[in-house]
């Protein structure tokens, strides 16, 4: 299993790949969930860490919250948030309010990408990394910390903004069974995002998208390969075989569209926020261009949507 360091502070263990003991495999055998729980915890509840573990040959960071209350008689949610292009995990943490989640939260950081500037970013983009396997290192994330924590596999969740936010719909086609549902905010719809999705496995959406977003903007963008919003999100309804769909105003600056009828009990949902900019609706703190609404939170709407979808025992990997 991954073990992990903890970052300027006390170090748990190591970033190497670490065997089970033999005893702590049989455990696993016997009871996964029991197991896991048992095993101490890394960190005090209601606090963040920042750890390291190697995937690929790399020390890949990642900042991990466990939500006030946590203990080990019960199994956590779990939601892996990605941060945008030139963002750190701590900065997401820091304006989206996922922290606040009665949720087991971790913020991972990406590797430094390709094009202008030194800026950290993720695969699915024309300046992703190179030589860097995201998909891998979000595998390895989710078993390192499925081993260790106190988590639910079937109630797993990837939520992210902009390049992040891309890199959740790669994951949900390239990581099957793995994720429950995503809630992409604003998400950088480039090919490289879409790689591997056609015939995948349906998976339950929340798109949230500003319409005045000019960094990804909302009716698209020939030149960049960008497709309009809607039209993304009726392209991932159609994968999902969804047969009916309903738009109403639920806000006054904000529009519903759902998608009903979809295969394997998923759902398809998009919230199209009116005047919104490139940003994380209901941050309190800067998190993009544009303006901010806060009529709606998108860690709340994120969690509500995530509420409604879990996957199977055998999906989510009971170990």
């Amino acid at each position: 299993m991954l073990a992990a360091t903890l970052v300027g502070g006390v170090l748990v263990g190591s970033s190497t790949l670490l065997g089970r003991a033999p005893q702590a495999a049989a455990d696993q055998a016997a009871s996964p969930t029991r197991a896991r729980c048992a095993l101490p915890s890394p960190q005090e509840a209601g606090s963040s860490q920042k750890y390291e573990i190697t995937s690929g040959g790399r020390t890949r960071s990642y900042v991990l919250r466990l939500p006030d209350g946590y203990e080990r008689r019960a199994s956590w949610p779990l939601i892996v948030a990605f941060h945008g292009r030139g963002s750190t995990g701590v900065e997401v943490e820091g304006f989206s309010g996922l922290s606040d989640l009665p949720a087991v939260v971790a913020y991972p950081d990406g590797e430094v990408g390709t094009g202008d500037g030194y800026r950290r970013a993720w695969q699915g983009a024309p300046y992703q990394p190179t030589g860097v396997d995201d998909v891998a290192f979000t595998a390895d994330l989710l078993d390192h910390l499925d081993d260790t924590l106190c988590v639910d596999p079937t109630r797993t969740y990837a939520t992210g903004k902009s390049n992040g936010a891309g890199l959740t719909t790669l994951l949900a086609c390239r990581l099957p069974g793995r994720f429950a549902a995503i809630a992409p905010v604003a998400p950088a719809l480039y090919p490289q995002s879409q790689e591997g999705c056609e015939g995948a496995r349906p998976t339950s959406v929340l798109e949230i998208h500003g319409v005045a977003d000019t960094t990804i903007p909302y009716a698209g963008d020939p030149d960049r390969q960008l497709p309009a919003v809607r039209d993304w999100v009726r392209g991932w309804a159609e994968r999902d075989g969804c047969t009916s769909s309903r738009t109403s105003r639920i806000r006054r600056d904000v529009t519903s569209t759902r998608y009903a009828g979809c295969v394997a009990g998923t759902e398809v949902a998009h919230l199209a926020v009116d005047g919104g900019g490139h940003v994380w609706p209901g941050a309190d703190t800067y998190s993009g261009g544009g303006h901010t609404t806060q009529s709606i939170e998108a860690s709340r709407a994120a969690w509500a949507f995530f509420t409604r979808h879990h996957l199977t025992r055998a999906e989510g990997r009971d170990r």
